[in-house]
């Protein structure tokens, strides 16, 4: 059924009004929201927009961590045709600032823990929204005329003060990707009944989309449960799991990478790593219930009511994807990105393909220029970006999106991610580099914790170098030698790094900053070659081969492989 706005979906919060929709630690003290009391706060909030002459198409800044309140304030400007602009509780006070000033912000919903933005910009606290808006009633005022086309949200995503950029989400963008799943996720709720409810961890940001579409639009067509957590630490998420009795898990890819090396360590440290690995690679090809059995001690720790990742943000890479199937998890994979509302493709939980990010959703179309970009039309691409107090288009010729990313699709219509079409890197013979599938072989070695490929510039073209987070300070030259071993000539590695500090610097969805890590390596590189100079007895040895002098010799460098 068609919805003309948001406000519609709201009719399941009265219908699973005694049931749980939020849970949320505060201190010491985890505080349950039902459905029921969330609506009936929005509603409120909503009133006090109205008494505070917030109207139609204002807009208000919601700055915090996850919590029933981000919600609220949310649900209150959709109720009264606000705009809301959420802002990643990372974000710098300057650049929310800026982006107030931008958007001729009427309104300010803060955490505590936030910084004053120094603007004449009156201020709400998330902490205190209940008791402020408490002198409301707690039904709706009567609803503003909203279609499809009006704007729900502006989410920035950029970290640049200068020129903030933000995407323009209309009601009809979500409900393109939202209406659809209803129909899906009704197919199963008689099912759902037996166990009911259905509960999602979500420790990503409600500023980013997908965040917002695991915590707030599809959990509630099925009366679900969101438990909040702020932390990463895999222990932690395992805790909460087992003690919440979480169904599935909303995760980015280094969170379900984190997990698989937290189950490695400790069945290392009791001595079965050799028969563990043994038991996966016989697990190949089993059924899920066969699997379930075999892994049943990993099953009790998780809580046997687990028993999926949602996976999205990056792409997962196909070992860690392949340990957890193995295990007898589901590992739901999606692709998206915020000019398409956060969703393009997703895997069907019931259906999956390995290595997939999925089958386009209903309404969209996708398909692959000559250079392999995924483009994608349809009703969920954003109307334009918010910029110098304007709406500017962002759509291309015939309305297609060139989203920058490279993919592969298969006779079935599933989707394969290659990578950034702006990361590829050309070398000098012309051979295309794709970062993913050097990473993929890094990864595969057991010394490597984590590693991001990144390209460096040399005469017009680009050479890989991998910058390398060590277990137990490993040696690198062996690691990348072995990994060459399983790539073609052109991609082989002839220059890495090994990163100084425990973590590369991220993202709010925990995507390794590459510009920043490529500058460093560069950098750092540099300073390698110019204290380590080759003899030059070698050098001159390659200019009389070569008949020119070596503009640079790594001291890396290994006279049979490169």
């Amino acid at each position: 059924m068609a919805h003309h706005s948001l406000i519609g979906y709201l009719d399941n919060f009265h219908r699973y009004s005694s049931d749980i929709a939020y849970v949320h630690r505060h201190g010491y003290r985890t505080i349950r929201w039902s459905y029921g009391e969330t609506v009936e706060r929005a509603c409120q909030f909503a009133c006090e927009l109205d008494v505070r002459e917030i109207a139609k198409g204002d807009r208000v800044l919601i700055w915090g961590r996850n919590c029933p309140e981000w919600i609220v304030a949310f649900w209150g400007c959709v109720l009264r045709g606000v705009v809301a602009v959420p802002m990643d509780r990372t974000a710098s006070v300057d650049f929310v600032r800026c982006v107030a000033q931008q958007v001729d912000a009427k309104l300010l919903v803060s955490s505590r823990e936030q910084g004053a933005l120094g603007l004449a910009l009156p201020t709400m606290l998330l902490e205190t929204l209940r008791e402020t808006a408490a002198r409301h009633r707690r039904t709706p005022l009567a609803a503003p005329d909203l279609q499809r086309e009006n704007i729900v949200e502006i989410v920035f995503t950029s970290g640049s003060t200068a020129e903030p950029k933000g995407v323009v989400i209309s009601h009809g963008n979500i409900l393109a990707h939202l209406e659809p799943l209803e129909s899906e996720v009704k197919k199963y709720l008689k099912y759902e009944r037996i166990f009911h409810p259905i509960r999602f961890l979500n420790p990503l940001p409600l500023s980013h989309l997908f965040g917002q579409f695991l915590g707030i639009f599809v959990p509630q067509l099925m009366g679900a449960t969101v438990i909040f957590q702020h932390s990463l630490n895999p222990s932690e998420v395992i805790r909460t799991i087992r003690n919440e009795r979480v169904s599935v898990l909303v995760a980015v890819p280094r969170l379900v990478q984190g997990l698989k090396d937290r189950m490695e360590r400790d069945i290392e440290a009791a001595c079965e790593l050799d028969w563990f690995r043994k038991q996966v690679h016989a697990a190949e090809g089993e059924h899920f219930l066969k699997r379930s059995w075999r892994f049943r001690r990993i099953h009790k720790r998780f809580g046997w009511k687990f028993w999926a990742f949602i996976c999205g943000g990056a792409a997962l890479d196909t070992e860690t994807e392949a340990f957890w199937e193995r295990l007898g998890f589901a590992v739901v994979q999606g692709y998206g990105l915020t000019e398409a509302t956060s969703l393009v493709s997703v895997n069907h939980p019931f259906r999956l393909r390995k290595g997939s990010i999925g089958q386009v959703l209903p309404g969209q179309e996708i398909k692959l220029d000559e250079s392999g970009e995924i483009l994608v039309r349809g009703e969920s691409i954003a109307s334009g970006y918010w910029q110098d107090k304007e709406i500017k288009p962002l759509k291309g010729q015939e309305g297609w999106l060139h989203t920058g990313d490279l993919g592969e699709l298969d006779e079935h219509g599933n989707l394969y991610f290659k990578g950034r079409k702006k990361d590829v890197m050309v070398t000098p013979e012309g051979m295309n580099v794709y970062p993913e599938d050097l990473e993929a072989a890094l990864r595969r070695q057991p010394e490597v914790r984590d590693c991001v490929v990144v390209g460096l510039a040399r005469n017009g073209n680009a050479e890989p170098c991998a910058v390398l987070i060590l277990r137990n300070g490993g040696d690198p030259e062996p690691v990348v030698r072995r990994a060459n071993q399983s790539l073609a000539e052109h991609q082989y590695i002839r220059h890495w790094f090994v990163w100084p500090e425990e973590d590369f610097p991220r993202t709010p969805l925990q995507k390794p900053r590459t510009q920043l890590i490529e500058q460093i390596a560069e950098a750092q590189l540099a300073k390698r070659d110019d204290a380590e100079a080759p003899a030059d007895t070698l050098a001159d040895l390659i200019s009389h081969v070569a008949g020119r002098r070596p503009a640079n010799l790594s001291p890396q460098a290994n006279l049979v492989t490169d």
